[in-house]
């Protein structure tokens, strides 16, 4: 099955928004195959999207926002897609009000945003950004006033138990002691009971999890629920000493509240790849502490999925146009 005969017969246009240094020449190259007009808008400018986008049927964003207002301005577009797995920038709902499809890609880079989670966690948990800068300072032997935990002993905590949260669990259970973990829309299902007892996690309540975690590891999506929720009040909840490991997205965290809690030495540290703004202002709360290491927002970056999220974009757009429903739809179109 193919589109309907109008969008089919008229001429195809897909638009890339923001790539930044992404190379999606391939995803281009699918997307011409498949027959579209392929154009690069090269910004995240509301105006500059509508102006230079009003006709197009399809839509491959990086970090742009879409608002219900600019696909109003785009009267021919019928799908959005993402490269990522996060879809705040987009208002979902109001795609589908207008029939316009939203798809992400979820779990092409499972592996790479797990591991990222655990090589944050041993390198806060092993105080390494400490040893690490004394060494290049020149002082072999200096210590620092934390002492490493025997994570054999210590209890990792995971908020989100999705396809990451539990990957991190498995490569995480080796090395501590317990794991323990929240979700709260996973369903209480045998299937889902057996899969988190595989991968080592006990499911309990957000306040254990906050309460008993040495490390907290956030792995949830962000909505109106869950925005900022990793704020003073819950930071003061967490064990004296504990560490927070985010690679979700930026805005479940408080970045003031979190700066504070490490500079009075409540939490030991945390370990960032997202922050609430990105780039981030010279200036932000969370950049230059000695204990809080800050990666990129690469947590997803591999040989790998630097060619297959370019691949999943493009192919989402080319099987709706090909069969009238993309690959990996956020929502189903009503």
């Amino acid at each position: 099955m193919s589109t309907n005969t109008t969008t089919a017969q008229a001429t195809l246009r897909a638009a890339y928004t923001d790539m930044d240094d992404v190379d999606f020449t391939a995803g281009a190259q699918l997307l011409r195959d498949a027959g579209f007009q392929v154009d690069y808008l090269d910004t995240t400018d509301p105006g500059q999207i509508v102006a230079r986008g009003r006709d197009v049927t399809a839509l491959l964003v990086g970090y742009a926002t879409i608002t219900a207002d600019m696909m109003d301005a785009m009267p021919q577009l019928r799908i959005i897609a993402l490269l990522s797995m996060g879809f705040n920038n987009i208002d979902v709902e109001a795609a589908r009000d207008r029939g316009i499809w939203v798809t992400n890609i979820p779990g092409a880079a499972t592996e790479e945003v797990a591991t990222h989670a655990l090589t944050l966690t041993l390198a806060l948990t092993r105080v390494l950004p400490f040893y690490g800068a004394s060494v290049r300072a020149g002082t072999w032997n200096d210590r620092d006033t934390i002492v490493p935990r025997r994570l054999s002993q210590a209890t990792l905590g995971i908020l989100g138990l999705g396809r990451i949260g539990t990957r991190f669990a498995e490569m995480a259970s080796k090395v501590f002691g317990e794991i323990i973990g929240y979700d709260p829309v996973l369903p209480d299902t045998p299937e889902t009971r057996e899969r988190l007892a595989a991968a080592g996690i006990r499911r309990t309540t957000l306040e254990e999890v906050r309460e008993h975690a040495s490390v907290l590891s956030l792995h949830m999506p962000l909505t109106a629920d869950t925005e900022n929720m990793i704020n003073a009040g819950f930071l003061a909840g967490m064990p004296q000493g504990s560490h927070l490991v985010n690679v979700s997205r930026g805005a479940l965290v408080d970045p003031a509240a979190l700066r504070a809690a490490v500079d009075s030495g409540h939490l030991a540290g945390a370990g960032l790849d997202v922050l609430d703004q990105e780039p981030p202002a010279a200036d932000h709360p969370l950049l230059g502490h000695p204990r809080i290491l800050v990666t990129p927002h690469i947590a997803y970056l591999s040989d790998f999925t630097e060619a297959e999220y370019v691949r999943q974009q493009a192919q989402n757009v080319a099987s709706w146009h090909q069969a009238g429903r993309p690959d990996a739809p956020v929502v189903e179109l009503r």
